[in-house]
């Protein structure tokens, strides 16, 4: 098991990984790692989580008081002990803020669909939560229902949400989660995303020992492999309608 200077360690060393990979800004993020089963060092609030010292983190129980630390925890830490509470499995947290995938978010583009096979074997699919006012109760409340079953998930409006065994393994599931991000905006700018037939998830399903869809809930697009989820055609019409707007404008200015 981890000890408390390991884990110190491990938060600044992944801490400045996200800054120097551009997935957080400023004092955007935070991370946490479980130590034992009732301890929590976590990074501390309103500081860069890429230039962060040992004596500036935070432990914390794991109803969120302050042990130790001369700083305050960070202000999103009910979404850590969210995670925690629901994924006895989890020993490590990282929100992050990849401009990718947030502006996915922004943009109402889900990336729940499946297209590359080795995202399929790592998360299934990639959910977007509901909008929550960050560092409110609001924001566990929205990933209660998805994190019990996802590693990654897309928190509308506010970044990232990745989990693991260890902090690596997070760190590792957020650098996947930008990389689907960047790829399926390369695939929409050059004209088409195509989506993997339903018999090949159904395949890698079977290889990977995984279930893409795993309730009802989940927030799947335009994806036939999990036999829950709808096409999202709307999209399609409202861009025809809006085109047909803007030439019959043009057209009655010339008349």
């Amino acid at each position: 098991m981890i000890n408390h200077s390991e884990a110190k360690e491990e938060i600044i060393r992944i801490g400045r990984l996200l800054h120097q990979k551009g997935f957080i800004a400023a004092s955007d993020g935070n991370i946490s790692i479980k130590v034992g089963n009732e301890k929590i060092i976590t990074t501390p609030t309103g500081l860069s989580k890429g230039f962060l010292t040992k004596d500036q983190l935070v432990v914390i129980d794991r109803k969120g008081k302050k042990i130790s630390g001369k700083l305050e925890p960070s202000s999103e830490i009910l979404m850590h002990l969210c995670v925690y509470e629901e994924r006895k499995d989890v020993s490590a947290v990282i929100h992050s803020h990849p401009p990718i995938s947030t502006a996915f978010s922004i943009a109402g583009v889900s990336l729940a669909r499946c297209m590359l096979p080795e995202v399929v074997c790592t998360f299934g699919v990639i959910p977007t939560t509901d909008y929550a006012t960050p560092s409110t109760e609001e924001v566990p409340e929205v990933i209660r229902g998805l994190i019990k079953s996802y590693d990654a998930l897309i928190l509308d409006r506010h970044g990232a949400l990745t989990v693991g065994k260890d902090l690596f393994e997070a760190y590792m599931k957020l650098e996947k989660v930008e990389h689907t991000a960047i790829v399926t905006l390369a695939a929409r700018q050059l004209g088409n995303v195509r989506l993997l037939p339903e018999e090949e998830v159904e395949k890698l399903e079977k290889i990977c020992g995984i279930k893409v869809s795993k309730t009802e809930s989940d927030k799947c697009v335009e994806c036939d492999g999990c036999g829950l989820s709808e096409p999202k055609e709307k999209e399609a019409e409202e861009l025809v309608k809006i085109i047909y707007n803007e030439v019959k404008k043009e057209i009655c200015k010339t008349n």
